[in-house]
């Protein structure tokens, strides 16, 4: 394939347009025996390249067609090639959505459970997903199994909460003591970089892990029930009155607790 050929023009357009850049302002005859295009396909190949602003007419009897000029036709080439990659890159951003939403850990019928250990795909994936769909704030208390939990594994969630995340919400953060012992000053960088407020308080101890999605649904923590520091999956409840429990447990934890960052 030539340049040209990679910048979007057929074999018979490129062969047209050299040829006009040698014999200037000629007609679709003329054209058609100067660049070797049969004269049955010549006129769709003028009138492409005309279309594309890439030559245009004189009007004459019969009409005569000139070449722009290269460095205007390579930009207006380049132009629709940008266009073109835009296009099939937010093509593959809606088929990467697509797979991560079909990637979730499906919701039992009986239950809104994920089944799922601390920092795996399943629940990096879900958590992920879950993040997204916050509009306004996160009210989140972070306990056990993350206390016990290796700092690695614990990263991959905290990546996927905040990569979730949409620039625009508000993030408070409640985390117990022995959370924040194990927990590299990074952590707050991170969610730093990713939302518009971030508040971070502190209480000794913490019984149970969840999270409040715009005041609307909350996710539990279920422990394991063999291993400390793991979990053997994340409870979903969008029932108001559940949600309202825990935002007001969330608030009176929150009074309690000091303040690391406001």
């Amino acid at each position: 394939m030539t340049e040209l050929g990679e910048l979007g023009l057929s074999s018979y357009e490129e062969k047209v347009y050299r040829a006009l850049l040698v014999t200037g302002a000629a007609t679709a005859t003329d054209i058609s025996a100067a660049s070797g295009v049969p004269k049955g396909r010549i006129y769709d190949v003028l009138n492409n390249l005309q279309a594309r602003q890439l030559i245009r007419t004189q009007s004459t009897e019969p009409t005569r067609y000139i070449a722009e000029q290269p460095d205007t036709v390579v930009d207006r080439l380049l132009a629709e090639r940008t266009a073109e990659l835009q296009q099939e890159w937010a093509r593959y951003r809606n088929v990467a959505n697509s797979v991560r939403s079909n990637l979730l850990p499906t919701l039992p019928t009986d239950a809104s459970i994920w089944l799922g250990t601390l920092g795996s795909e399943e629940m990096q994936t879900a958590l992920q997903e879950h993040m997204e769909t916050a509009t306004n704030s996160v009210h989140a208390i972070v306990g056990p199994p993350y206390e016990s939990a290796p700092w690695e594994t614990f990263k991959r969630e905290v990546e996927a909460f905040f990569d979730g995340a949409q620039s625009g919400i508000s993030v408070s953060l409640l985390i117990s003591e022995q959370v924040l012992e194990t927990t590299p000053k990074s952590l707050f960088d991170t969610a730093e970089e990713h939302v518009a407020e971030v508040r971070i308080r502190v209480l000794p101890e913490v019984s149970v892990s969840f999270d409040i999605i715009d005041q609307t649904v909350t996710t539990i923590d279920i422990p394991h029930p063999q291993r400390a520091i793991d979990r053997i999956g994340v409870v979903a409840v969008n029932d108001s009155d559940i949600v309202d429990e825990f935002e007001r447990q969330f608030q009176e934890l929150w009074s309690e607790a000091v303040p690391l960052r406001e």
